[in-house]
């Protein structure tokens, strides 16, 4: 990750159904993204899946990036092989990282049926049987027609997977766990519902040998044929913890010793991410979501949320280095399961906590900037977006002092560094306005700041002693920046 960097996850659930064309768009704007300094891209599922509509999270097959036809269409959701690998190249090009949503949990809409043996278990606890064995018949059997032995020659079969959830028998719904010698759940996945192994479809077994070495020959040809810079690896909870550790050494052995990884690991309970980073050595990333959720709660809250609370428990508090920090993303979007949507008025709140602050790198979702149009309309936020950007990529550098110290208005300071060095000040409220008296440090004295956001017109000038009283509105946030740009300034930032 580059000095301030920004990812951009580069989708939301809906869009544009039926266009396949996001990543000819994606070519087209990667000159933008890099100009607004936009330093990595999450680009969804890029293989094929359960439809052309499917977002790519009903894993069909792992080699098909748009280039086969099976299920349906030659193109996934976004386009052909070609377009991506277009697509990469363009940002690549343009100094942009490129990290692909990997979804190894499960696999759907299998090309047959296959008969075998299975219990029942309940729902709640996965680790409790509910029926004695017997027969039943999924669609478990994947040949890939469309594809062939092209790639890769491996078959899936029923003994590849732990569980799966529909009888074509008698069309019953239900979690099934797969019978037969070394069967049974995976270990190393949350303990949630006794053993979260089974999340949906057929879920892949990590135990046996064959998935294990036909999933890492998978990564490094994927890595080698689109030529990424990282994993943005989905439920990570679900899957044997030691594996993932595994494979992402693999990869960094084998294709590059910089390779990226973060996993979704959709928890808020601080003890058991932090498990789960020790269980892995430390070797991914892993998606902040308590804070996530913390901006859902006081987003809701208002002005009865402590925001002095805001970053307790939080995966950037307790392992900062580790944290990507984010405001909303795909599942967390209106109608999605996992639903909880950071409010409208409280997005430039949340946003200015992960750009213009140290520790964390930032996320920004595609329905936040672009907006999201169905099944409901959402208006984006770009125009305080870009100004956020700008503000971590020009003033967001140095030491950071804060100023948590009020339940209704916190602030914090970056001291600036030797290319950036003044620095900006911070400050928002989720109730009245506010104010606070914050020291932006004895070199900037006698300097006259201003609301790079333009929520406020008035200016602050800086004691001798390096203090200013800045203000921000009811519920906003303002950025106070230097207004009077010195030479000095002028060449550090034309030589960025």
């Amino acid at each position: 990750m580059s000095q301030n960097g920004i990812m951009f996850q580069y989708f939301e659930w809906y869009m544009q159904d039926l266009q396949n064309d996001l990543w000819i768009r994606l070519k087209e704007d990667a000159p933008r993204l890099a100009g607004l300094g936009i330093s990595s891209v999450w680009i969804p599922p890029a293989f094929k899946a359960t439809s052309p509509l499917d977002t790519g999270y009903g894993t069909y097959d792992l080699y098909d990036l748009g280039e086969f036809d099976q299920k349906g269409s030659v193109k996934t959701k976004y386009g052909t092989k070609e377009e991506l690998l277009a697509a990469i190249a363009a940002l690549h090009e343009h100094g942009i990282q490129v990290y692909a949503d990997v979804v190894l949990n499960h696999k759907a809409n299998g090309d047959e049926t296959e008969t075998f043996l299975v219990r029942e278990v309940d729902p709640s606890d996965r680790t409790s049987p509910i029926s004695e064995p017997y027969e039943i018949e999924a669609w478990t059997k994947f040949t890939f027609p469309g594809r062939g032995d092209r790639y890769s020659a491996f078959q899936w079969n029923w003994s590849h997977f732990t569980g799966t959830d529909f009888n074509a028998r008698d069309n019953r719904r239900s979690v099934y766990m797969i019978e037969g010698i070394n069967k049974g759940w995976c270990q190393g996945v949350t303990y949630e519902n006794g053993n979260f192994d089974y999340l949906m479809f057929n879920d892949i077994d990590y135990k046996h040998p064959d998935v294990v070495k036909e999933i890492r020959s998978w990564a490094i040809w994927f890595l080698n044929e689109t030529k990424v810079d990282g994993f943005r690896f989905d439920a990570v909870k679900h899957i044997n913890d030691f594996f993932l550790r595994d494979l992402v050494r693999k990869i960094r052995g084998e294709y590059r010793q910089d390779f990226y990884a973060v996993g979704e690991y959709w928890h808020q309970d601080e003890e058991e991410v932090n498990n789960y980073l020790d269980q892995t050595d430390y070797e991914m990333d892993l998606f902040d979501v308590r804070l996530h959720f913390n901006f859902h709660h006081a987003s809701l809250a208002g002005a009865d949320y402590d925001l002095t609370t805001i970053f307790d428990g939080t995966l950037v508090q307790n392992h900062p280095a580790m944290a990507v920090t984010f405001v909303d993303n795909h599942d967390s979007q209106p109608t999605q399961a996992l639903q909880s949507w950071v409010e409208p008025w409280f997005k430039p709140l949340a946003y200015s906590m992960i750009l213009l602050r140290q520790d964390g790198y930032p996320k920004i979702f595609y329905g936040d900037y672009f907006g999201i149009k169905a099944p409901e309309s959402i208006e984006g936020h770009q125009a305080i977006l870009d100004q956020l950007i700008y503000l971590r990529n020009q003033h967001a550098y140095g030491e950071q002092v804060d100023y948590l110290d009020h339940p209704n208005v916190i602030g914090w300071v970056r001291l600036g560094d030797e290319v950036h060095p003044y620095g900006c000040a911070v400050l928002l409220s989720n109730g009245e306005e506010g104010e606070k008296l914050m020291n932006v440090g004895s070199i900037n004295q006698g300097a006259v700041y201003a609301d790079y956001t333009g929520s406020r017109t008035d200016k602050v000038t800086i004691d001798p002693d390096g203090n200013g009283l800045f203000r921000c509105n009811a519920g906003q946030v303002s950025v106070w920046v230097r207004d009077q740009v010195t030479p000095e300034e002028a060449f550090n930032e034309e030589n960025l």
